[in-house]
């Protein structure tokens, strides 16, 4: 695709939201005077607001996001254009609470996530996505304790270690317990055999349609409102694939990362926003826009790129991207 086809002179971006009618703004900051009146007047629309160029420029910092490798253009462009609404919405959530208390910031994403769940574009998911495969066992959390580290495995052989709502469950009653025992000293999440996760089970995606019902629910059982309370005492030690839920979950502490880790975060493509915190979590890590990136390219990334932008905090061997 053509970035020229949304680019836009930041003077029409000073007349209001309302002047813009597109999926998405590309605005080129090599070209554009950074004495203009008009960087003054800037005003955001609904959609996403990509930079190209210089990120030193005054208007880097307002727009959001910033193209760096490994994210190209032409994939960010691609993505928002297949999935507009759900980039939309991701957006005004990511402005909305950055600076947002973080127990406060996880209520606002389930309610954009609610939206999202009950829009077109997550129902022509629903409606395309493979029959889930028969005879899945439940996920199970082995937990157990040594002095003041409590350790949790997640463990559901066949799928990755997806987190379906016995080990959702689970997790946020281990969590609850270590925010409650004040004996605990540090909390070390894992995955059973070479993966750490692929985030939610997709086969109890679309089970509660009632948006406002599936709100409620998480609200009383997501474990990432735990674990914005654990802090740096929650560290998870990552192998193989961290995708979706796994990750939002394991980006509320440190992330110890193996050579081998991937992360990765799809939901734009499946007409949703990353609804099990990561929005929060990840954007307290690595910022409002490297988030945005990495959500709206839906680009996996390695050990080397997640360690220079934060996302992990050490790798225990020679770092692969």
């Amino acid at each position: 695709m053509d970035h020229r086809d949304y680019n836009f002179d930041v003077a029409a971006l000073g007349e209001g939201a309302g002047a813009v009618h597109s999926p998405l703004v590309v605005l080129d900051l090599d070209r554009i005077d950074p004495f203009d009146p008009a960087c003054k007047r800037l005003s955001l629309p609904p959609c996403p607001v990509i930079g190209l160029g210089d990120s030193r420029h005054p208007l880097a910092a307002q727009l959001d996001c910033l193209v760096e490798p490994p994210i190209r253009l032409d994939g960010l462009i691609a993505a928002i254009c297949a999935r507009p609404l759900a980039a939309s919405v991701l957006m005004q959530l990511l402005r909305l609470i950055e600076g947002m208390d973080p127990a406060r910031a996880l209520v606002a994403e389930s309610l954009a996530y609610a939206t999202l769940q009950g829009g077109d574009e997550h129902a022509q998911w629903l409606a395309a996505r493979r029959a889930a495969p028969k005879d899945v066992p439940a996920g199970q959390l082995h937990v157990t304790r040594e002095g003041d580290v409590l350790r949790l495995e997640m463990d559901r052989p066949g799928t990755h270690n997806a987190i379906d709502a016995p080990l959702r469950d689970a997790l946020r009653e281990a969590l609850d317990l270590a925010v409650i025992d004040p004996t605990i000293g540090r909390v070390e999440l894992r995955g059973a055999g070479r993966t750490f996760g692929v985030g939610a089970e997709l086969a109890e995606f679309g089970t509660t349609r009632d948006p406002a019902r599936a709100h409620a629910i998480r609200m009383q059982t997501l474990p990432a409102l735990a674990a914005v309370r654990c802090g740096e005492r929650l560290v998870s030690r990552v192998q193989g694939l961290c995708v979706g839920a796994s990750l939002e979950l394991a980006a509320f502490g440190r992330i110890e990362a193996r050579r081998d880790a991937i992360f990765h975060l799809p939901e734009l493509t499946m007409g949703l926003l990353p609804g099990a915190g990561g929005c929060v979590s990840l954007s307290r890590r690595i910022g409002r826009q490297r988030t945005a990136l990495m959500i709206l390219s839906g680009r996996r990334i390695g050990v080397e790129t997640a360690l220079a932008w934060g996302l992990a905090d050490s790798c225990v061997d020679a770092l692969v991207d």
